[in-house]
């Protein structure tokens, strides 16, 4: 239900890019969700598809890039990506730490058609 809020925000960010043209029809958004953020693709879409009527995002492809959480181990110091349900690091056992790297969540980029 998390995913409401912030699928409102990707609407209103697209909507207002588009409104220094009068009859923009914004054809694609590509959102970049990191893991970490706990957003559920899907969600995102569902919601999407039902904000968006009425707008100028309504039928716009909703392009989600899923970034996976990267681990960091401080007993070898090594960097990994975290398997489902595991912060083991992959080299030596210990217990990873995570990384700024999964927490990203942002509008990468908006197609209009002018």
């Amino acid at each position: 239900m998390h995913e409401y809020g912030i699928t409102k925000q990707i609407i209103k960010i697209s909507t207002d890019a588009a409104k220094d043209y009068p009859n923009a029809k914004i054809t694609d958004i590509y959102v970049v969700v990191g893991e970490l953020t706990g957003f559920i693709g899907e969600s995102i879409q569902m919601y999407f598809n039902i904000i968006g009527k009425g707008s100028s995002a309504e039928g716009a492809k909703l392009h989600i890039k899923m970034v996976p959480a990267k681990m960091h181990c401080g007993s070898c110091m090594t960097d990994f990506n975290r398997t489902r349900g595991t912060f083991d690091c992959p080299n030596c056992g210990a217990l990873g730490a995570p990384t700024d790297i999964g927490k990203e969540f942002y509008v990468e980029n908006i197609e209009i058609d002018k």
